[in-house]
């Protein structure tokens, strides 16, 4: 059965933040502006307490970031997905297209994400499962596509498919070395808010768009 859910759904690898020290230097200076407005020790604990929790609950909220590389969909590239990884191995309602290889160094699995274009609609007579091999096959032969690609897909995107870490030059180039073509980007990007901003638009956000737009911005 195909599934439902995020189009951006991934597990990010996280970025080690020393925390303690900026929490240190932030309590520190809140008690020293709380001395001179009040007098106490209870109060000084007090902010001191406060701070600590503000800078934990600001590193946790920053720390989520995943390498990854992107490229713009075109019809070369959905024929060489097509020709060097094959049927995706999974397929989803709401366009993503799915392969899980180890492509990455000593074996690290990556995932290749096809996402889907804004408002993504199958197209009535495919079957989910058939989009990608049937859209391949046309622009491959030249025969009637059952969709423009551009109503289809936007981008491809490959990242550590179980969080783990390699650097983002790494990953472009064993990425690059696996489909045959360099990455229009590369980076690490924050697919938490990625995926808040897509759902909170119903699906009709770009989620491609606004991986250039942290990798590039």
């Amino acid at each position: 059965m195909a599934r439902t859910g995020w189009v951006a759904q991934t597990s990010g690898a996280t970025v080690d933040v020393v925390a303690a020290a900026a929490a240190f230097d932030v309590a520190r200076d809140c008690a020293f502006r709380g001395t001179a407005t009040r007098s106490g020790p209870e109060h000084a604990a007090s902010t001191t307490t406060t701070a600590i929790i503000d800078v934990a609950r600001n590193v946790e909220t920053v720390t989520s970031l995943t390498p990854t590389c992107v490229w713009r969909a075109t019809p070369d590239l959905v024929i060489a997905l097509d020709a060097r990884f094959g049927e995706p191995v999974d397929a989803y309602v709401n366009g993503s297209q799915v392969w899980l290889r180890d492509d990455g160094p000593g074996g690290l699995t990556i995932e290749w994400r096809l996402h889907p274009a804004p408002g993504y609609r199958r197209p009535a007579e495919i079957d989910t499962y058939e989009v990608f091999s049937t859209t391949a096959h046309a622009l491959a032969t030249g025969a009637g596509l059952a969709a423009p690609l551009d109503a289809l897909w936007e981008g491809l995107e490959a990242f550590p498919a179980y969080g783990d870490e390699i650097e983002p030059a790494v990953l472009a180039s064993v990425a690059t070395d696996a489909l045959g073509r360099a990455p229009d980007a590369a980076g690490v990007v924050d697919h938490e808010a990625i995926g808040r901003e897509w759902e909170r638009a119903a699906g009709h956000a770009s989620i491609v768009d606004m991986l250039f737009a942290q990798l590039l911005g």
